[in-house]
Order: structure tokens, then sequence, then C-alpha cells
């Protein structure tokens, strides 16, 4: 049987439960709807949600401010259909994100899934990006492009994640909010925006610390946000970004057994007390956005800059200390053609180039102090793709979308620790990324189909040889992603749902994995095949007296087709790791207007597994939050307590599971029922 037969085998069914939930379709004119009003810029193109064939989230800044601990993305996201997350309190790992199943496989950081702020890459280059320089105190929306873009953004675009600054669009303010909790946690943020002549700013410093619920896990961080919006005429404008990120302690209690996550889950592992596993960073980026809307058509430029020292304290002696120099920076241009275009047809045309350059050393981690050095490499990746997107009205009903981008790729390492021989080389990729869509609006909302592909080459740290020597792993290519999706969604009155469906084909999925030799250090090789099927659905109503009820559910079937390991091991048939098959989340929201508003939510986990071989099963878990605020103002003045409880029920779960650890350390244990409090005070001039 042909590849189109099987998709469309493994869409009928699903399909026909959703079109059988829809309202009939009639031959009236679409009627005006939020759909209209949510606009987005995570397609590289301003418009609505409704004119996008794909699916896609939005995020306001009173879900990811109100009331929050602002310790991790995953507090405001948590809602998002198939946006699965996991490790909010291991800040020396970072939050995991999966997205799709795209970034499943990370051991820190994230993989697989684009991140922007402000219009500029947190993603590097070689397709790795943090969060720990992410700003949540002045975050005015995040919005979620859900499944494979790398025809718009080229390397590791299994999704995209866009953070949007406040820009201060009122009078003079300046704000400060303090927060403390349980676990030592405490947060100061004092914060200044508003209109100075023609110009916006907003500048934003905030301060957290987190002893934690477990043993070697304490974290202190200090961030500083800045944001300018300067015009320059009527039709031109500058936008300026500026972010320090200084996190010096961020201790790492790493992975447990189930034995050990049973009886003593606050333990951290031994020898990552013993060898004080944990990372230290700084990090600087700068960036400029000029914006250029004429009739003749709209330029965008991009340019920025990004510094970043970095010190790593894994639980092992030989090579256990990783130190990191990180200078990376990229140029973008992209113009959208106008009057010269006849009005049903949109064109875009662009051109990204970036470029890393890592100076890597490695020394002996002697229980915690530096010994001598093992590896010291220069490793660079350049990074240029071109691309273009169109989209063309049919009439009132019909449009298509298509998009085409073309990437070439280069990892050049020099390998500076001779002792052992010289490991220097060289690997080149390239790839031509399509996208298709089709939307049509009819009187009860907007039906979508779209095809898409991603292609994710391997990252410079997984590229790490697993005999532990210099160089980059040529063993290792590129995994590739070809997903259709199709979906509808609609905004009516107080009401919007959405459904989409998915099935994606893997071919050399990037599989971690351990080795005794080095417990705590991942490496990384390539699955044969496998597929994603999925069903994502999310609701939202409103009525007048404030009260909203939010929830979303994700369905999916993450397997192997083929995969045999370097030990000769099959795990065909097999489900992914870390994923479970089922999540979702149930919000209930009041605002009242006397100032009083809450929030109490759950969000659900189905079972996983934590190995290829399927044998560790995790159990899921249910966990509750809730969050009270009051605010009432005085003259000038706003005052705004607020209080939270985390894990509201005492639910013993495991806020990560490490993938393939090596001796079933997989467990990372969740902290219980805690509580914070704080209080946002704000002067209008």
């Amino acid at each position: 049987m042909c590849k189109p037969i099987k998709v469309a085998n493994r869409l009928l069914l699903p399909a026909l439960v959703l079109f059988s939930g829809v309202a009939p379709i009639q031959a009236q004119e679409p009627e005006d709807s939020a759909l209209d009003e949510i606009v987005v810029t995570a397609t590289r193109r301003e418009g609505a949600v409704r004119d996008v064939a794909r699916s896609i989230s939005v995020i306001g800044k009173e879900r990811i401010q109100l009331g929050t601990q602002q310790l991790g993305l995953d507090e405001a996201l948590a809602g998002v259909p198939g946006l699965y997350m996991q490790n909010r309190y291991n800040f020396a790992q970072d939050l995991r994100i999966s997205l799709r199943g795209f970034g499943a496989r990370s051991g820190f950081g994230i993989r697989g899934i684009k991140v922007l702020v402000d219009g500029i890459p947190e993603t590097l280059p070689d397709g790795q990006a943090g969060v720990d320089s992410i700003d949540m105190g002045s975050a005015q929306s995040i919005e979620v492009l859900r499944g494979p873009a790398s025809s718009l953004y080229g390397n590791a675009a299994g999704g995209v994640i866009a953070i949007s600054s406040e820009l201060g669009n009122e009078d003079p303010y300046i704000e400060g909010r303090l927060a403390a909790g349980e676990f030592g946690y405490q947060q100061y943020q004092l914060k200044s925006g508003g209109k100075w002549g023609d110009s916006d700013y907003l500048v934003n410093v905030s301060r957290t610390e987190l002893d934690g619920y477990r043993d070697q896990s304490n974290a202190r961080g200090t961030l500083l946000n800045t944001k300018f919006g300067i015009p320059l005429n009527e039709t031109d404008e500058l936008i300026l970004s500026f972010n320090h990120t200084d996190q010096p302690v961020a201790d790492d209690a790493g992975g447990i057994n189930a034995a050990q996550a049973a009886s003593a889950p606050s333990s951290a592992r031994d020898l990552n007390i013993s060898f004080d596993a944990g990372e230290a960073l700084s990090q600087q980026r700068a960036g400029i956005v000029y914006e250029r809307d004429r009739p003749s058509g709209n330029l965008t430029l991009r340019n920025y800059y990004v510094w970043r020292d970095f010190v790593n304290l894994l639980p092992f002696t030989s090579g256990g200390a990783v130190d990191l120099q990180r200078f990376y920076y990229g140029f973008g241009a992209q113009y959208s053609l106008g009057d010269m275009l006849p009005d049903d047809l949109n064109l875009s045309f662009g051109v990204d180039i970036d470029r890393q350059d890592d100076d890597r050393k490695r020394f002996d981690n002697n229980n915690g102090v530096l010994g001598a050095m093992t590896f010291d490499q220069n490793e660079r990746v350049e990074s240029s793709g071109v691309y273009a997107q169109g989209q063309y009205e049919i009439d009132d009903r019909w449009s298509l979308l298509a998009g085409l981008r073309y990437d070439e790729l280069t990892y050049d390492v020099g390998d500076r620790f001779l002792v052992d021989g010289d490991d220097s080389g060289k690997l080149d990729f390239n790839e031509v990324s399509p996208s298709f869509g089709i939307n049509y609006r009819t009187e009860n909302g907007v039906l979508f189909a779209s095809y898409s592909s991603s292609f994710e080459t391997p990252t410079t740290t997984e590229l790490a040889n697993p005999d532990a020597s210099g160089g980059f792993n040529p063993a290792l290519n590129p995994q590739l992603a070809d997903n259709i999706e199709v979906g509808f969604k609609r905004s009516s009155g107080r009401l919007y749902y959405e459904v989409a469906l998915f099935t994606i084909d893997l071919k050399d999925e990037l599989i971690p994995f351990e080795l005794a030799a080095f417990p705590g250090r991942t490496f990384y090789s390539n699955a044969g095949t496998s597929t994603r099927d999925g069903v994502e659905t999310a609701i939202s109503w409103a009525n007048e007296s404030g009260l909203r009820v939010d929830a979303s559910f994700t369905w999916s079937d993450f397997s192997f087709d083929s995969f045999i390991d370097d030990n000769g091991t099959d795990f065909s048939g097999n489900q992914l790791p870390g994923l479970p098959k089922q999540f979702g989340y149930l919000g209930l929201t009041y605002n009242s207007q006397k100032g009083l508003s809450g929030t109490i939510e759950a969000v659900y986990s189905g079972d996983l597994y934590a190995n290829n071989a399927n044998i560790a099963k995790v159990p899921g878990y249910t966990v509750g939050n809730m969050r009270l605020a009051y605010e009432f103002t005085r003259d000038r003045w706003v005052f705004r307590p607020y209080v939270g409880i985390n894990n509201l029920f005492d639910e013993n779960y495991n806020s990560n599971i490490r993938i393939n650890a090596f001796g079933g350390r997989y467990f990372e244990p969740a902290p219980p029922r805690n509580f914070y409090a704080g209080i946002v005070v704000k002067f209008s001039r």
C-alpha cells in the first residue's frame, strides 16, 4: 500500500469523529468573529488566526503574570494542547518542552522547537534553545505554532514558541513586586514603562531565589529585560531590546531510582552531591528590529548578538567539568510585496543568516574542584536559509497558502587538545522544506488542512562521540519529519473551540542514551523510522459575570516503526519514551468587577515509559493549583496582593523523567503541596 493511502487511513476515523461534531457547512457568508481579532506573527506575516491554515495558540498577559510564581513557561502554557512540559524545578537542566513529540529527547535545554523573543531567536543555529533568559514578568503574549515549521524557520522548527515583551503604550509607571513561599522561594521585581514622547519603553529587573524541595537543588538568578519602540517617521520604526541573565547557582539533584524516589523523594543522587553537580551562567542578548510599512510593501530587518559564559559540573570525574564560552549572532530580512500585487495575493521573501562560535573545554571534576584539562575544541556552526511564503484568496471562503525554504548548515570543529590525536572535522547539511495549506471559511468557523515538513540536525552537544574523544560523531544524521493535519476552529460570542488531527512520519529520529562510564551525560543515536498520530482539542467559554472555563485534551500515539540500537536490540513497535499518550488541562477563572480574581486548575498527565524498551512505566497523575488575587486602587496607586497553592491535593508525582537513564535513575520527584504569596504595587504618573 502506498504511503498517501496509509496516511489517509490513519486520519479517516478520527476525521469522521471530528466532523460529526461540527455544525453542517451552509452556503452563507461567513460571520465576523474573534478569529479576525486575534492577530499572530509567529507565521512570519501578521494576520488573523482564522487565516492561518495551522494549529496555533495565543496566551495573554493576564494568564502569564497574574498570581503566578513566574518560575517557568509551563505556568502560562499548561493549557496549550499538544504541548507537554516537565522539569520546572531543575534550573540546571532547564524546562523540558515537547510539542507533538518534538523536544522530548532533550536531556537539558530545548530541542526541536524554535523559540523567539521579540523577534530574536533564542534557538541557536545548531537547534538548541534555552529558557533561562526569558523574563516572564514582562511578557505580554506568547504564541505557540504547533507542528513542523521548517518552511518558516529552518532547522529545529518542529514547532514555534514566540514570546513578545511588553511595551509602554500607556502613561509612565513604575511597578514593584515582592513574593515569597515555601522551599526558600523569594522573588523581587521592579518594572517601569510608558511613553516618552513618541517612543515607548519598558525596563524590568527581577531576582529569584529558590532552595528547592530536593537536596542539591538551590537556584539563584537575576534578570534584566528592556525593550524600546522608536518611531522614525509615520511608516518606519525601530525596536531595540537588551536582556542580561546572571545565574550563578543552579544545582542539579539528579535522577534517582524508583526505590529512592519512594522512600526519600526529597533526596538527591549521592554522586550529584559529592561532585557538586550543577551549572552557572551569564548571558547578554542585544537585538534590533527595523520595520517599514508602506503601500509598496513591508520590510523587516533584524540583527542580534548573544554572549554566553557557561560552567557545568557533572557527577563523574573524567571530563566532568565543562567550561563553555559562546558567541552567536545573526541577520535577517523579509520583504512582503504590497500594492504591486492583486488584493487577493500576498507574497513574502526572506533570508536568515546565523552564526555560532563555541569554545568548549572539559576538565576533571575532582569532587567539585576543577582538575586537569581533558578536552579543548572550537565548534562553529554556520546556518543560511532563504524562503518564500504566499497566500492566495480564491474567494470569500477559500484560500491557499504555501511556503518553501532552502537551508545550508556547516559544522566545523577545531581540536585544540592534541594529546590524543587531532579530531578536527567538518559536517555539511542541506535541506529543502515545503509547506502547503488550505482554508475554508464557513458560517460556523474555519476548516483547514495542511502539509508541513521539518528537519532537525543534531546540536553540537549531541554530536559528542560516545567514546569521549573530540570532534563530532559522523554516524548521526538529521531527523526529518512530514506532518499532515486537518482541523476546525471557531470563535462565536463567548465560546471558542478548536480540534486538530495530525499524523507525522519521522526518519532518523534522534534518541538519547547514557553510558556507565559517563553517568549523567547523554549521548544520541538515530532510530530508523517512527510515527506520531494525535488529536488536539481546546475550548474556552466565558460569561458576563466574569467566569471563564478553559480546557484542553491531547491524545497521541507515538511509536517506533523501525529501531534497532547500536547493541542490536530491536525496539520496533515500542512507544517513544518520555511522553504520555494523553494529557489535559481544566481551568476555572473568575474575575469580578470589584477586583477579586481567582483560578483553580487541574493538569493531567497519563502514564508514560521512561526507556526505549518500555519496561519502566511511570504512572500518570493529576495536579491541582490555585491562585487568588485582589486588586484595589488609591488615587494613582494600584495594589494587588495575591496567594497561590501548588499541588493543591498533595499528589505524589515526578516533575521530570530522565529518558533512558543508566541504572534506572529516571525519576525527579516533584514538591508536595506548597504555598506562596506576594504583592504588586503600581504607581502611574
